[in-house]
Protein backbone atom coordinates (compact mmCIF):
# COMPACT_ATOMS: atom_id res chain seq x y z
CA UNK A 1 0.00 0.00 0.00
CA UNK A 2 0.91 3.59 -0.55
CA UNK A 3 -0.28 6.71 0.45
CA UNK A 4 -0.21 10.01 -1.35
CA UNK A 5 -0.58 12.89 0.93
CA UNK A 6 -1.42 16.39 0.18
CA UNK A 7 -0.99 18.30 3.46
CA UNK A 8 -1.35 21.61 4.06
CA UNK A 9 0.15 23.86 7.03
CA UNK A 10 0.20 27.25 8.89
CA UNK A 11 1.00 29.13 11.66
CA UNK A 12 -1.43 30.39 13.65
CA UNK A 13 -0.82 34.03 15.71
CA UNK A 14 -0.65 34.03 18.99
CA UNK A 15 -4.46 34.89 20.43
CA UNK A 16 -4.01 36.44 23.96
CA UNK A 17 -6.43 37.22 26.18
CA UNK A 18 -6.33 40.69 28.19
CA UNK A 19 -7.99 42.65 30.59
CA UNK A 20 -11.32 44.56 30.08
CA UNK A 21 -9.86 48.35 29.26
CA UNK A 22 -11.22 51.02 30.60
CA UNK A 23 -12.90 52.37 27.11
CA UNK A 24 -13.41 48.72 25.74
CA UNK A 25 -13.69 48.84 22.12
CA UNK A 26 -13.52 45.84 19.75
CA UNK A 27 -10.58 43.58 20.03
CA UNK A 28 -8.42 44.11 16.52
CA UNK A 29 -7.38 41.03 14.88
CA UNK A 30 -4.33 41.17 13.29
CA UNK A 31 -4.62 39.99 9.25
CA UNK A 32 -2.86 37.64 8.26
CA UNK A 33 0.26 38.28 5.94
CA UNK A 34 -0.37 36.22 2.70
CA UNK A 35 -3.98 35.40 0.78
CA UNK A 36 -4.89 31.64 0.99
CA UNK A 37 -6.29 30.38 -1.66
CA UNK A 38 -9.51 27.80 -1.95
CA UNK A 39 -7.32 25.10 -1.51
CA UNK A 40 -6.42 25.96 2.21
CA UNK A 41 -9.62 25.14 3.05
CA UNK A 42 -9.09 25.18 6.45
CA UNK A 43 -6.08 26.27 9.36
CA UNK A 44 -4.59 25.76 12.97
CA UNK A 45 -1.93 26.31 15.13
CA UNK A 46 1.19 24.06 15.96
CA UNK A 47 4.17 22.95 17.73
CA UNK A 48 8.10 22.08 16.42
CA UNK A 49 7.90 18.52 14.12
CA UNK A 50 5.33 17.06 12.19
CA UNK A 51 6.12 14.10 10.70
CA UNK A 52 3.69 11.54 8.18
CA UNK A 53 2.95 7.71 9.52
CA UNK A 54 2.08 4.76 7.79
CA UNK A 55 2.64 1.38 8.78
CA UNK A 56 4.68 2.77 11.82
CA UNK A 57 7.13 -0.18 12.98
CA UNK A 58 6.70 -1.57 16.36
CA UNK A 59 10.59 -0.57 17.10
CA UNK A 60 9.15 2.89 16.52
CA UNK A 61 6.59 3.32 19.15
CA UNK A 62 6.35 1.28 22.66
CA UNK A 63 4.53 -2.00 22.85
CA UNK A 64 1.14 -1.61 24.06
CA UNK A 65 -2.25 -3.51 23.96
CA UNK A 66 -2.51 -6.07 21.41
CA UNK A 67 -6.02 -6.52 21.30
CA UNK A 68 -7.77 -5.60 18.77
CA UNK A 69 -11.54 -4.95 17.98
CA UNK A 70 -13.63 -4.29 14.57
CA UNK A 71 -16.35 -2.22 17.03
CA UNK A 72 -15.83 1.04 18.04
CA UNK A 73 -13.43 0.84 20.99
CA UNK A 74 -14.60 2.53 24.02
CA UNK A 75 -12.20 2.56 26.23
CA UNK A 76 -12.90 3.14 30.53
CA UNK A 77 -10.91 5.50 32.42
CA UNK A 78 -10.50 5.13 35.97
CA UNK A 79 -9.80 8.09 37.20
CA UNK A 80 -9.31 7.24 40.85
CA UNK A 81 -10.04 4.84 44.09
CA UNK A 82 -10.61 7.90 45.92
CA UNK A 83 -13.72 10.14 45.35
CA UNK A 84 -13.15 13.52 43.67
CA UNK A 85 -13.27 16.29 44.59
CA UNK A 86 -17.34 17.77 44.01
CA UNK A 87 -18.81 13.95 44.26
CA UNK A 88 -19.28 14.82 48.03
CA UNK A 89 -21.39 17.36 46.73
CA UNK A 90 -23.60 15.62 44.42
CA UNK A 91 -22.14 16.76 41.17
CA UNK A 92 -19.64 15.45 38.84
CA UNK A 93 -16.09 17.28 39.83
CA UNK A 94 -15.38 17.69 35.61
CA UNK A 95 -12.10 17.24 36.63
CA UNK A 96 -9.63 14.43 35.73
CA UNK A 97 -8.23 13.10 39.64
CA UNK A 98 -6.59 9.73 38.17
CA UNK A 99 -3.90 10.23 40.17
CA UNK A 100 -3.95 11.84 44.00
CA UNK A 101 -0.31 12.51 45.75
CA UNK A 102 1.46 14.77 48.04
CA UNK A 103 4.15 15.44 45.46
CA UNK A 104 4.42 16.89 41.58
CA UNK A 105 4.88 13.65 39.22
CA UNK A 106 7.49 14.91 37.03
CA UNK A 107 9.74 17.47 37.55
CA UNK A 108 8.33 19.79 35.66
CA UNK A 109 10.05 23.34 35.10
CA UNK A 110 8.38 26.81 35.19
CA UNK A 111 8.92 26.92 31.68
CA UNK A 112 7.59 23.60 30.65
CA UNK A 113 3.97 24.54 32.28
CA UNK A 114 4.51 27.53 30.67
CA UNK A 115 4.70 25.43 27.64
CA UNK A 116 1.45 23.96 28.39
CA UNK A 117 -0.94 26.66 28.52
CA UNK A 118 -2.71 27.57 25.33
CA UNK A 119 -2.69 30.67 23.24
CA UNK A 120 -5.90 30.64 21.27
CA UNK A 121 -8.02 28.66 23.15
CA UNK A 122 -10.06 30.47 26.24
CA UNK A 123 -9.27 29.77 29.30
CA UNK A 124 -8.76 31.95 32.51
CA UNK A 125 -5.35 33.54 33.57
CA UNK A 126 -5.31 31.42 36.41
CA UNK A 127 -6.93 28.54 38.64
CA UNK A 128 -9.86 26.27 37.60
CA UNK A 129 -12.61 27.23 35.00
CA UNK A 130 -22.30 28.02 30.74
CA UNK A 131 -24.42 29.80 29.17
CA UNK A 132 -23.06 31.54 26.16
CA UNK A 133 -24.79 34.32 23.96
CA UNK A 134 -24.57 37.54 21.31
CA UNK A 135 -25.69 40.97 22.28
CA UNK A 136 -25.10 44.13 20.91
CA UNK A 137 -21.98 43.05 19.54
CA UNK A 138 -20.22 40.81 21.99
CA UNK A 139 -20.07 37.25 22.19
CA UNK A 140 -20.21 36.53 25.91
CA UNK A 141 -19.43 33.09 27.78
CA UNK A 142 -19.70 32.60 31.28
CA UNK A 143 -17.91 29.80 32.59
CA UNK A 144 -17.57 27.88 35.60
CA UNK A 145 -14.36 29.28 37.64
CA UNK A 146 -12.84 28.81 40.98
CA UNK A 147 -11.31 32.00 42.17
CA UNK A 148 -9.74 30.23 44.89
CA UNK A 149 -7.85 27.09 43.10
CA UNK A 150 -6.80 25.14 40.25
CA UNK A 151 -8.87 22.44 41.04
CA UNK A 152 -12.56 22.30 41.39
CA UNK A 153 -14.56 24.22 43.89
CA UNK A 154 -16.33 27.37 45.00
CA UNK A 155 -18.07 27.63 41.86
CA UNK A 156 -18.52 30.91 40.33
CA UNK A 157 -19.63 32.39 36.85
CA UNK A 158 -16.15 33.84 35.30
CA UNK A 159 -17.45 36.19 32.14
CA UNK A 160 -15.54 37.14 29.19
CA UNK A 161 -16.14 39.06 25.99
CA UNK A 162 -15.25 38.99 22.24
CA UNK A 163 -15.98 40.46 19.06
CA UNK A 164 -14.67 37.16 17.09
CA UNK A 165 -15.11 34.17 19.21
CA UNK A 166 -11.13 33.76 18.96
CA UNK A 167 -9.90 37.28 21.45
CA UNK A 168 -11.10 37.62 24.43
CA UNK A 169 -11.09 40.46 27.08
CA UNK A 170 -11.68 39.18 31.34
CA UNK A 171 -14.74 40.97 32.89
CA UNK A 172 -15.48 40.96 36.43
CA UNK A 173 -17.65 38.15 37.66
CA UNK A 174 -20.88 37.93 36.57
CA UNK A 175 -22.33 35.51 39.42
CA UNK A 176 -21.22 34.51 42.60
CA UNK A 177 -22.41 32.19 45.26
CA UNK A 178 -24.05 34.35 47.76
CA UNK A 179 -27.22 33.53 48.69
CA UNK A 180 -28.81 30.53 50.38
CA UNK A 181 -29.91 28.62 47.04
CA UNK A 182 -26.93 29.19 45.31
CA UNK A 183 -24.02 29.30 48.37
CA UNK A 184 -22.47 26.37 47.57
CA UNK A 185 -21.92 26.69 43.54
CA UNK A 186 -23.24 28.62 40.65
CA UNK A 187 -23.25 25.84 38.33
CA UNK A 188 -24.35 25.55 34.85
CA UNK A 189 -27.05 27.18 33.08
CA UNK A 190 -27.86 28.30 29.91
CA UNK A 191 -29.68 31.88 28.26
CA UNK A 192 -32.72 32.84 26.37
CA UNK A 193 -33.15 35.59 24.10
CA UNK A 194 -36.74 36.68 24.32
CA UNK A 195 -38.27 38.47 21.37
CA UNK A 196 -38.15 41.73 23.22
CA UNK A 197 -34.71 41.95 23.57
CA UNK A 198 -34.86 40.68 27.39
CA UNK A 199 -32.06 37.75 28.52
CA UNK A 200 -33.82 35.30 30.76
CA UNK A 201 -30.51 32.93 32.10
CA UNK A 202 -31.36 30.00 34.06
CA UNK A 203 -28.81 28.27 36.03
CA UNK A 204 -28.36 25.51 38.54
CA UNK A 205 -27.32 26.25 42.06
CA UNK A 206 -26.66 24.37 44.96
CA UNK A 207 -28.36 25.40 48.41
CA UNK A 208 -26.84 25.18 51.93
CA UNK A 209 -28.00 21.87 52.06
CA UNK A 210 -26.80 20.49 48.80
CA UNK A 211 -30.16 20.58 46.97
CA UNK A 212 -29.93 21.53 43.15
CA UNK A 213 -32.28 23.98 42.05
CA UNK A 214 -32.77 25.97 38.92
CA UNK A 215 -32.25 29.59 39.93
CA UNK A 216 -33.36 32.91 37.68
CA UNK A 217 -30.84 35.68 36.53
CA UNK A 218 -30.72 38.75 34.37
CA UNK A 219 -28.94 41.78 33.65
CA UNK A 220 -29.36 44.72 35.37
CA UNK A 221 -29.02 46.81 32.21
CA UNK A 222 -30.16 45.59 28.60
CA UNK A 223 -28.31 49.10 27.57
CA UNK A 224 -24.77 47.77 28.49
CA UNK A 225 -23.17 45.59 25.71
CA UNK A 226 -20.85 44.14 27.75
CA UNK A 227 -23.89 42.90 30.66
CA UNK A 228 -21.43 43.64 33.25
CA UNK A 229 -23.80 43.67 35.74
CA UNK A 230 -26.61 40.52 36.81
CA UNK A 231 -29.51 40.73 38.83
CA UNK A 232 -30.79 37.81 40.63
CA UNK A 233 -34.42 36.72 40.70
CA UNK A 234 -35.75 37.93 44.29
CA UNK A 235 -37.72 34.58 44.41
CA UNK A 236 -35.17 32.58 43.44
CA UNK A 237 -35.47 29.07 43.16
CA UNK A 238 -37.98 28.98 40.83
CA UNK A 239 -37.70 25.24 40.20
CA UNK A 240 -37.12 22.52 42.39
CA UNK A 241 -36.59 18.84 42.27
CA UNK A 242 -39.94 17.41 41.77
CA UNK A 243 -40.92 14.25 43.49
CA UNK A 244 -38.96 10.71 42.94
CA UNK A 245 -36.22 12.82 42.23
CA UNK A 246 -32.88 12.85 43.95
CA UNK A 247 -32.06 15.90 45.16
CA UNK A 248 -28.40 15.68 43.88
CA UNK A 249 -29.40 14.63 40.04
CA UNK A 250 -31.31 17.35 38.88
CA UNK A 251 -29.36 20.11 36.96
CA UNK A 252 -28.09 22.24 33.90
CA UNK A 253 -31.58 23.90 32.72
CA UNK A 254 -31.18 24.59 28.67
CA UNK A 255 -32.15 27.11 26.99
CA UNK A 256 -35.51 27.79 26.26
CA UNK A 257 -37.61 27.33 23.36
CA UNK A 258 -40.75 28.28 22.39
CA UNK A 259 -43.93 25.36 21.72
CA UNK A 260 -47.17 25.89 19.00
CA UNK A 261 -49.00 27.11 22.02
CA UNK A 262 -46.84 30.20 22.66
CA UNK A 263 -45.36 28.98 26.01
CA UNK A 264 -41.76 28.32 26.48
CA UNK A 265 -40.09 25.10 26.98
CA UNK A 266 -36.70 24.34 28.75
CA UNK A 267 -35.18 20.34 29.99
CA UNK A 268 -33.35 19.80 32.35
CA UNK A 269 -31.10 16.20 33.26
CA UNK A 270 -31.54 14.07 35.66
CA UNK A 271 -31.91 10.17 36.18
CA UNK A 272 -34.17 7.72 37.75
CA UNK A 273 -33.91 4.24 39.67
CA UNK A 274 -30.04 4.57 39.76
CA UNK A 275 -29.53 4.28 35.99
CA UNK A 276 -32.04 5.32 33.40
CA UNK A 277 -30.82 8.91 31.75
CA UNK A 278 -33.70 11.07 31.67
CA UNK A 279 -34.44 14.50 30.56
CA UNK A 280 -37.55 16.47 31.92
CA UNK A 281 -39.34 19.20 30.51
CA UNK A 282 -40.57 22.37 31.92
CA UNK A 283 -43.06 25.17 30.71
CA UNK A 284 -43.31 28.48 31.53
CA UNK A 285 -45.11 31.55 29.68
CA UNK A 286 -42.78 34.30 32.16
CA UNK A 287 -39.71 32.88 32.96
CA UNK A 288 -40.64 32.91 37.17
CA UNK A 289 -43.42 29.90 37.30
CA UNK A 290 -43.30 26.85 35.99
CA UNK A 291 -44.95 23.63 35.28
CA UNK A 292 -43.37 20.08 34.92
CA UNK A 293 -45.08 18.27 31.77
CA UNK A 294 -46.06 14.89 31.94
CA UNK A 295 -43.61 12.39 30.84
CA UNK A 296 -40.13 12.87 29.68
CA UNK A 297 -38.73 14.39 26.73
CA UNK A 298 -36.42 11.10 26.72
CA UNK A 299 -35.15 8.61 28.42
CA UNK A 300 -32.50 5.75 28.10
CA UNK A 301 -31.84 2.82 30.28
CA UNK A 302 -28.11 2.14 31.51
CA UNK A 303 -26.80 5.86 30.72
CA UNK A 304 -27.31 7.12 34.32
CA UNK A 305 -27.52 10.91 35.06
CA UNK A 306 -27.64 13.03 32.22
CA UNK A 307 -25.27 16.14 32.99
CA UNK A 308 -25.36 19.63 30.81
CA UNK A 309 -28.34 18.28 28.42
CA UNK A 310 -28.32 20.43 24.98
CA UNK A 311 -31.61 20.13 22.86
CA UNK A 312 -31.56 22.31 19.30
CA UNK A 313 -32.85 21.64 15.82
CA UNK A 314 -30.70 21.53 12.94
CA UNK A 315 -31.91 21.66 9.07
CA UNK A 316 -31.67 19.05 6.97
CA UNK A 317 -30.74 20.90 3.52
CA UNK A 318 -29.23 23.55 4.51
CA UNK A 319 -26.14 25.59 5.47
CA UNK A 320 -26.95 28.04 8.14
CA UNK A 321 -28.05 27.08 11.96
CA UNK A 322 -31.33 27.66 13.30
CA UNK A 323 -33.06 29.27 15.91
CA UNK A 324 -33.06 27.08 19.03
CA UNK A 325 -37.40 27.70 18.61
CA UNK A 326 -37.53 26.03 14.89
CA UNK A 327 -39.51 23.33 14.33
CA UNK A 328 -41.44 22.35 11.34
CA UNK A 329 -40.65 20.35 7.80
CA UNK A 330 -37.22 20.00 6.60
CA UNK A 331 -35.88 20.35 10.52
CA UNK A 332 -34.50 17.46 12.93
CA UNK A 333 -33.63 17.96 16.50
CA UNK A 334 -30.20 16.75 18.25
CA UNK A 335 -30.39 15.64 21.83
CA UNK A 336 -26.66 15.41 23.74
CA UNK A 337 -26.31 14.37 27.13
CA UNK A 338 -23.33 14.61 29.19
CA UNK A 339 -22.54 10.99 30.80
CA UNK A 340 -21.53 11.46 34.87
CA UNK A 341 -21.03 7.85 34.34
CA UNK A 342 -18.58 8.13 32.25
CA UNK A 343 -17.64 11.22 31.48
CA UNK A 344 -18.26 11.44 27.63
CA UNK A 345 -20.93 13.56 25.52
CA UNK A 346 -23.36 11.67 23.84
CA UNK A 347 -25.64 12.44 20.73
CA UNK A 348 -28.46 11.04 18.64
CA UNK A 349 -30.21 13.15 15.75
CA UNK A 350 -34.14 12.48 15.54
CA UNK A 351 -37.41 13.94 15.44
CA UNK A 352 -39.51 16.41 18.17
CA UNK A 353 -42.97 16.59 18.49
CA UNK A 354 -44.03 19.49 19.62
CA UNK A 355 -47.26 19.05 20.48
CA UNK A 356 -46.46 15.97 23.01
CA UNK A 357 -42.86 17.48 23.69
CA UNK A 358 -41.60 13.96 23.07
CA UNK A 359 -38.42 13.31 21.14
CA UNK A 360 -37.58 10.15 19.63
CA UNK A 361 -34.27 8.74 17.76
CA UNK A 362 -34.54 8.19 14.21
CA UNK A 363 -32.00 4.81 15.01
CA UNK A 364 -32.45 3.59 18.53
CA UNK A 365 -29.64 1.36 18.30
CA UNK A 366 -27.68 4.68 18.15
CA UNK A 367 -29.82 6.45 20.97
CA UNK A 368 -28.15 9.04 23.09
CA UNK A 369 -25.66 7.35 25.68
CA UNK A 370 -25.01 4.40 23.44
CA UNK A 371 -23.97 5.50 20.06
CA UNK A 372 -22.56 8.82 18.65
CA UNK A 373 -20.23 10.65 20.63
CA UNK A 374 -19.51 14.49 20.18
CA UNK A 375 -15.96 14.10 20.91
CA UNK A 376 -14.39 10.97 21.45
CA UNK A 377 -10.96 12.26 23.11
CA UNK A 378 -10.96 14.56 26.24
CA UNK A 379 -14.22 16.50 25.90
CA UNK A 380 -17.48 16.87 28.39
CA UNK A 381 -19.87 19.51 29.88
CA UNK A 382 -20.51 21.03 26.04
CA UNK A 383 -23.09 23.27 25.27
CA UNK A 384 -24.62 25.18 21.92
CA UNK A 385 -26.01 28.68 21.15
CA UNK A 386 -28.03 29.66 18.34
CA UNK A 387 -25.52 32.97 16.43
CA UNK A 388 -27.66 35.54 15.34
CA UNK A 389 -25.42 37.74 14.24
CA UNK A 390 -24.39 34.80 11.84
CA UNK A 391 -27.32 32.40 11.56
CA UNK A 392 -25.36 29.55 12.92
CA UNK A 393 -25.10 27.23 15.86
CA UNK A 394 -22.10 27.34 17.97
CA UNK A 395 -20.63 24.22 19.88
CA UNK A 396 -18.37 25.08 23.10
CA UNK A 397 -16.70 22.00 24.75
CA UNK A 398 -14.64 21.47 28.02
CA UNK A 399 -11.64 20.23 27.74
CA UNK A 400 -9.78 18.57 31.27
CA UNK A 401 -6.91 17.85 32.56
CA UNK A 402 -4.59 15.14 31.82
CA UNK A 403 -2.19 16.37 34.78
CA UNK A 404 -2.54 15.43 38.53
CA UNK A 405 -4.08 17.08 40.84
CA UNK A 406 -1.33 18.43 42.28
CA UNK A 407 0.54 19.40 39.02
CA UNK A 408 -2.47 21.68 38.63
CA UNK A 409 -1.73 23.23 42.05
CA UNK A 410 1.86 23.39 40.81
CA UNK A 411 1.19 25.27 37.74
CA UNK A 412 -1.61 27.39 38.63
CA UNK A 413 -4.28 26.70 36.42
CA UNK A 414 -6.39 24.07 35.10
CA UNK A 415 -8.64 23.24 31.81
CA UNK A 416 -9.73 24.87 28.64
CA UNK A 417 -12.25 25.57 26.48
CA UNK A 418 -12.15 24.24 22.75
CA UNK A 419 -12.44 26.12 19.50
CA UNK A 420 -16.07 27.14 18.81
CA UNK A 421 -17.31 25.10 16.55
CA UNK A 422 -19.86 25.39 13.48
CA UNK A 423 -22.90 22.92 13.83
CA UNK A 424 -24.67 21.56 10.96
CA UNK A 425 -26.39 18.56 10.05
CA UNK A 426 -24.39 15.92 7.74
CA UNK A 427 -26.74 15.74 4.86
CA UNK A 428 -24.57 13.26 3.10
CA UNK A 429 -24.94 10.24 5.96
CA UNK A 430 -27.82 11.10 7.66
CA UNK A 431 -26.56 10.50 10.66
CA UNK A 432 -24.03 12.10 11.84
CA UNK A 433 -23.88 16.50 12.79
CA UNK A 434 -20.74 17.76 11.49
CA UNK A 435 -18.45 19.96 13.45
CA UNK A 436 -15.99 22.47 12.31
CA UNK A 437 -13.43 25.37 13.75
CA UNK A 438 -15.21 28.54 12.88
CA UNK A 439 -14.11 30.94 10.34
CA UNK A 440 -12.73 33.42 12.59
CA UNK A 441 -9.78 31.34 13.20
CA UNK A 442 -8.74 32.08 10.34
CA UNK A 443 -7.79 35.56 10.83
CA UNK A 444 -5.25 34.12 13.07
CA UNK A 445 -3.07 32.43 10.27
CA UNK A 446 0.17 33.82 9.37
CA UNK A 447 2.06 32.20 7.00
CA UNK A 448 1.69 28.67 4.88
CA UNK A 449 3.46 26.05 4.08
CA UNK A 450 2.41 23.37 1.31
CA UNK A 451 3.61 19.75 0.58
CA UNK A 452 2.23 18.36 -2.30
CA UNK A 453 2.46 14.85 -3.67
CA UNK A 454 4.21 13.07 -1.00
CA UNK A 455 4.71 9.57 -1.28
CA UNK A 456 4.95 7.68 1.99
CA UNK A 457 5.78 3.80 1.88
CA UNK A 458 4.66 0.93 4.89
CA UNK A 459 6.33 1.24 7.54
CA UNK A 460 7.88 4.71 6.82
CA UNK A 461 7.90 8.50 8.56
CA UNK A 462 8.53 11.30 6.43
CA UNK A 463 9.45 14.96 8.34
CA UNK A 464 8.23 18.12 7.07
CA UNK A 465 9.95 21.13 8.21
CA UNK A 466 7.72 23.67 9.18
CA UNK A 467 10.30 25.64 11.53
CA UNK A 468 9.27 26.58 14.63
CA UNK A 469 5.71 27.39 15.77
CA UNK A 470 3.92 26.75 18.98
CA UNK A 471 0.23 27.11 17.01
CA UNK A 472 -0.69 25.62 14.03
CA UNK A 473 -3.31 24.76 11.57
CA UNK A 474 -2.78 21.32 9.08
CA UNK A 475 -4.92 20.24 6.16
CA UNK A 476 -4.36 16.51 5.41
CA UNK A 477 -5.62 14.81 2.40
CA UNK A 478 -4.50 10.94 1.87
CA UNK A 479 -5.41 8.11 -1.14
CA UNK A 480 -4.32 5.27 -0.91
CA UNK A 481 -3.25 2.16 -3.22
CA UNK A 482 -4.12 -1.20 -2.33
CA UNK A 483 -1.14 -3.17 -3.78
CA UNK A 484 -2.21 -7.02 -2.42
CA UNK A 485 -5.53 -8.34 -1.12
CA UNK A 486 -6.51 -8.65 2.44
CA UNK A 487 -8.70 -10.51 4.18
CA UNK A 488 -11.22 -9.96 7.31
CA UNK A 489 -8.74 -8.15 9.79
CA UNK A 490 -10.13 -7.46 13.51
CA UNK A 491 -8.35 -3.99 14.08
CA UNK A 492 -9.37 -0.64 15.62
CA UNK A 493 -8.11 2.23 17.78
CA UNK A 494 -7.11 0.51 20.99
CA UNK A 495 -3.93 -1.13 19.87
CA UNK A 496 -2.74 2.52 19.09
CA UNK A 497 -0.51 3.42 16.16
CA UNK A 498 2.00 0.86 16.74
CA UNK A 499 -1.02 -1.89 15.89
CA UNK A 500 -0.31 -2.20 12.08
CA UNK A 501 -2.96 -3.69 9.37
CA UNK A 502 -2.34 -4.32 5.62
CA UNK A 503 -4.00 -0.63 5.36
CA UNK A 504 -2.71 1.37 8.02
CA UNK A 505 -1.85 3.46 9.85
CA UNK A 506 -1.30 6.06 8.20
CA UNK A 507 -1.80 10.51 8.99
CA UNK A 508 0.18 12.54 11.43
CA UNK A 509 2.53 12.78 14.23
CA UNK A 510 2.45 15.81 16.26
CA UNK A 511 3.88 17.34 18.78
CA UNK A 512 6.88 15.64 18.11
CA UNK A 513 10.72 15.95 19.12
CA UNK A 514 13.65 15.00 16.65
CA UNK A 515 13.78 12.04 18.42
CA UNK A 516 10.23 10.94 18.17
CA UNK A 517 10.47 9.91 21.91
CA UNK A 518 7.66 11.88 22.42
CA UNK A 519 4.28 12.24 20.07
CA UNK A 520 1.09 12.37 19.09
CA UNK A 521 0.10 10.22 16.13
CA UNK A 522 -3.23 11.03 14.64
CA UNK A 523 -4.15 8.68 12.02
CA UNK A 524 -6.88 6.72 9.97
CA UNK A 525 -6.90 2.97 9.94
CA UNK A 526 -8.92 1.35 6.83
CA UNK A 527 -9.62 -2.01 8.16
CA UNK A 528 -11.02 -4.96 5.42
CA UNK A 529 -14.45 -6.73 7.36
CA UNK A 530 -16.47 -9.61 6.96
CA UNK A 531 -19.15 -7.89 4.69
CA UNK A 532 -16.11 -7.30 1.90
CA UNK A 533 -16.45 -3.50 2.82
CA UNK A 534 -13.84 -1.64 4.39
CA UNK A 535 -14.34 0.12 8.14
CA UNK A 536 -12.28 3.62 8.57
CA UNK A 537 -11.38 4.19 11.85
CA UNK A 538 -9.93 7.60 13.23
CA UNK A 539 -7.60 7.83 16.28
CA UNK A 540 -5.34 10.01 18.67
CA UNK A 541 -2.87 7.90 20.76
CA UNK A 542 -1.49 10.22 23.74
CA UNK A 543 0.52 6.96 24.53
CA UNK A 544 3.57 8.56 24.45
CA UNK A 545 2.40 12.25 24.40
CA UNK A 546 4.36 13.49 27.39
CA UNK A 547 7.55 11.39 29.64
CA UNK A 548 5.72 12.46 32.62
CA UNK A 549 4.39 9.10 34.01
CA UNK A 550 1.74 10.73 36.17
CA UNK A 551 -0.03 12.28 32.88
CA UNK A 552 -3.06 10.27 31.83
CA UNK A 553 -2.67 9.02 28.36
CA UNK A 554 -4.91 7.32 26.40
CA UNK A 555 -5.69 6.21 22.39
CA UNK A 556 -9.10 7.67 21.51
CA UNK A 557 -10.82 6.95 18.14
CA UNK A 558 -14.25 6.02 16.00
CA UNK A 559 -14.96 4.60 13.02
CA UNK A 560 -15.37 7.06 10.51
CA UNK A 561 -17.83 6.87 7.37
CA UNK A 562 -15.56 7.42 4.15
CA UNK A 563 -17.52 7.34 0.55
CA UNK A 564 -15.98 5.69 -2.35
CA UNK A 565 -15.88 9.53 -4.15
CA UNK A 566 -13.84 10.82 -1.13
CA UNK A 567 -10.39 11.51 -0.37
CA UNK A 568 -9.50 11.07 3.36
CA UNK A 569 -9.25 14.47 5.41
CA UNK A 570 -8.02 15.46 8.04
CA UNK A 571 -7.67 19.13 10.01
CA UNK A 572 -5.63 19.79 13.01
CA UNK A 573 -5.62 22.61 15.07
CA UNK A 574 -2.41 22.70 17.48
CA UNK A 575 -2.20 24.91 20.37
CA UNK A 576 0.81 23.97 22.47
CA UNK A 577 -0.37 20.77 24.41
CA UNK A 578 -4.03 21.19 22.84
CA UNK A 579 -5.04 19.08 19.27
CA UNK A 580 -8.67 19.04 18.23
CA UNK A 581 -8.81 16.70 15.30
CA UNK A 582 -11.57 16.98 12.64
CA UNK A 583 -11.84 13.96 10.51
CA UNK A 584 -14.11 14.17 6.83
CA UNK A 585 -15.40 17.82 7.51
CA UNK A 586 -16.10 17.10 10.95
CA UNK A 587 -17.97 14.03 11.43
CA UNK A 588 -15.58 12.54 13.88
CA UNK A 589 -13.59 14.96 16.09
CA UNK A 590 -10.75 13.87 18.87
CA UNK A 591 -9.63 16.32 21.28
CA UNK A 592 -6.35 15.25 23.15
CA UNK A 593 -3.60 16.96 24.85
Amino acid sequence: METNPSHTSSDLEHAPYTLLPDNPSPARIRRPFKVFTATLASLVFLLSLVALIINQSQESLPEQNQNRSSSTPRPTESFSKAEPRGVAQGVSPKSNPSFFSDKVSYNWTNAMFSWQRTAYHFQPEKNWMNGPLFHEGWYHLFYQYNPDSAVWGNITWGHAVSTDLIHWLYLPFAMVPDHWYDINGVWTGAATLLPDGRIMMLYTGSTNESVQVQNLAYPANLSDPLLIDWVKYPNNPVITPPNGTETDEFRDPTTAWMGPDGTWRITIGSRHNKSIGLSLVYQTSNFTTFELLKGVLHAVPGTGMWECVDFYPVAINGSTGLDTSASGAGIKHVLKASLDDTKRDHYAIGVYDPVTDKWTPDNPKEDVGIGLQVDYGRYYASKTFYDQNKQRRILWGWINETDTETDDLAKGWASVQTIPRNVLYDNKTGTNILQWPVEEVESLRLRSTDFTEIVVGPGSVVPLDIGQATQLDIFAEFEIEIISETKHEKYGCSGGAVDRSALGPFGLLVLADQTLSELTPIFFRPVNTTEGIVDTYFCADETRSSKASDVFKHVYGSTVPVFTDEKFQMRLLVDHSIVESFAQGGRRVITSM
